[in-house]
Parts: C-alpha cells; sequence; structure tokens
C-alpha cells in the first residue's frame, strides 16, 4: 500500500528531508497588518527575524483552513496514494490538526489517518521523518502509528526565551505578567513532551543555559538530536561547540524555527529538539 505522509510547516524539516521522502508540508498563515503570508513558501526566515522587531502590528498565526487539507489529500490520491498518515503540531497549541481531522472525515475517496504529533518544531518534524522512512520501507499504516506512538513518549523540546514580550505580544500571554516578567528580568523556559507544555522561569541568562544543559544530559543518549533557534545563528553554533559530544553523529544539527513558532516565541529562543534512547 503507497501511504502519504502529510505535515505541516511548523515541523521544521528541512527542504532536503522532505524532497528526500517525498513528505508533502502544508504552510501555515502569518498575518501582519494587511499582508498575509504563507510560511515557508513567500517569507524567508532570514526576513521573518530581522523584520520582527519592528514589526507593527504583531503578526498573528492563522491554521490553513479545512479545504487547503481536503485538496491535499485529492491530490495525493490522484498521483497514487492508497492512504494518508496526515501529522500535525500538537492540538494544545494549535488549531492546525482540527483542520485535518474535519477534511479527514469529509475525504472518502481513501482513508486518511490523523495523528497528534504530541510535539512542535523538530519534535514534530522527527517524528514526520521516522513516519515517511517507514512508509517507503512498506510498513503498514498501523505499524507506522504503533511506532510513533511509542516514540512520542521519549520526544523532548526544550528552550529557553530571550523575553516575554513576543508572547505578550501575539495574545499568549497576559500583558501584566509580562511586564511584571520583564521588571523581574526572569527568563523563561518552554518544555514540551507527549502534548504537555510546561513553563519554567529563572533570573538570569545564565541559569536558564544551565537549565537546559540540565535536561540535555538528563535524556541522553539520543536517537536524534537538533539544536533550534529564532534568529541567533551565532549562539546556537556556539552552543553546539559546547555540547558536541551528546549529539548521535559528528554532524551538526542546528535548525531555525519556522516564521509560525517565531512569531510567538521571539527572537533569541534557542533550545533543543531530541528522541531519547530509553
Amino acid at each position: 500500500m503507497k501511504i502519504a505522509i502529510v505535515t505541516d510547516s511548523t515541523c521544521d524539516l528541512p527542504n532536503p528531508i522532505v524532497e528526500k521522502h517525498g513528505i508533502t508540508v502544508i504552510p501555515l498563515h502569518i498575518n501582519q497588518g494587511e499582508n498575509t503570508y504563507l510560511d515557508g513558501v513567500n517569507l524567508s526566515r532570514e526576513e521573518f527575524y530581522t523584520k520582527l522587531p519592528e514589526f507593527r502590528p504583531s503578526p498573528k498565526t492563522a491554521a490553513p483552513g479545512t479545504d487547503v487539507f481536503l485538496k491535499i489529500y485529492e491530490k495525493l490520491t490522484n498521483e497514487g496514494a492508497q492512504a494518508i498518515l496526515s501529522i500535525h503540531i500538537s492540538e494544545t497549541l494549535s488549531a492546525t490538526i482540527n483542520s485535518a481531522r474535519i477534511a479527514a472525515e469529509q475525504f472518502t475517496r481513501i482513508p486518511v489517518t490523523v495523528l497528534d504529533s504530541s510535539q512542535l518544531s523538530l519534535g514534530t518534524g522527527f517524528l514526520v521523518e521516522r513516519a515517511a522512512q517507514m512508509a517507503q520501507a512498506g510498513n503498514k499504516l498501523e505499524e507506522i502509528v504503533s511506532a510513533l506512538q511509542e516514540l512520542m513518549k521519549r520526544t523532548y523540546v526544550f528552550a529557553s526565551l530571550k523575553t516575554l514580550e513576543y508572547l505578550r505580544r501575539s495574545g499568549r500571554m497576559n500583558f501584566a505578567i509580562a511586564r511584571f516578567g520583564e521588571i523581574l528580568q526572569i527568563k523563561p523556559l518552554l518544555h514540551m513532551n507527549m502534548g504537555k507544555a510546561t513553563a519554567h522561569r529563572t533570573r538570569t541568562q545564565k541559569r536558564a543555559t544551565e537549565k537546559l544543559l540540565a535536561w540535555l544530559a538528563e535524556y541522553a543518549p539520543y536517537e536524534k538530536l537538533a539544536i533550534v533557534h529564532a534568529g541567533i545563528q551565532e549562539e546556537a553554533e556556539a552552543l553546539y561547540e559546547q555540547v558536541r559530544s551528546f549529539f548521535p553523529q559528528d554532524v551538526v544539527s542546528i535548525v531555525q524555527i519556522t516564521p509560525a513558532l517565531g512569531a510567538h516565541l521571539g527572537v533569541g529562543a534557542l533550545g533543543f529538539a531530541c528522541i531519547s534512547k530509553e
């Protein structure tokens, strides 16, 4: 059975991997004033992070509509897919998967399975990549879903933010709390596993980094590991030099997170996406 793999642009998979495995990526929408962009299509990551501090009003994100998913499912069916596995950012963070579920219910030509990755960024991306590899190897749909559900338990994303300002601007945090945090120089940390996003805080950037490194050591060794960042490539490279012994292979894996996530996390977000071996 030919199984097509669909995901969304928050997965942060590099284009060579997407193309190698024939993965279909549906872009989220980024609305900035009167302008609307398709995430990863007509707005580059470099351009976005350069302009983000000056954007007024602040950019907002929106999930693709059900019609977008229906068109993609139709296209893949016409190209010979016999089943579709649609894997998306955690429903605790985005309405994207709801659009996919509605489309899957309406689409009747071939079976469509919608799976909540319980993750974001490369946490989702690593799962999507594994699904595509298994589909190409001839695994059955139920085997792929079962394998991903096991991997989810060992998949983590954790990062520090330079500021609470972008969470406030995007409407994801109460203004008074954001201002209070800035006054006290609180450095927020985000941790994601199995659909549960938890927030932690420290008083300094140094302590925030120490907490990231503590998590990194806690979940080692790794099947997959990458550094994710928002517009701070040099800092990401410096962090890699500090932690390169944790990487499964001596390959630099640094990915700039997509604008659809960066709009909320802001310039300066830095952390890790990983799949633990145990």
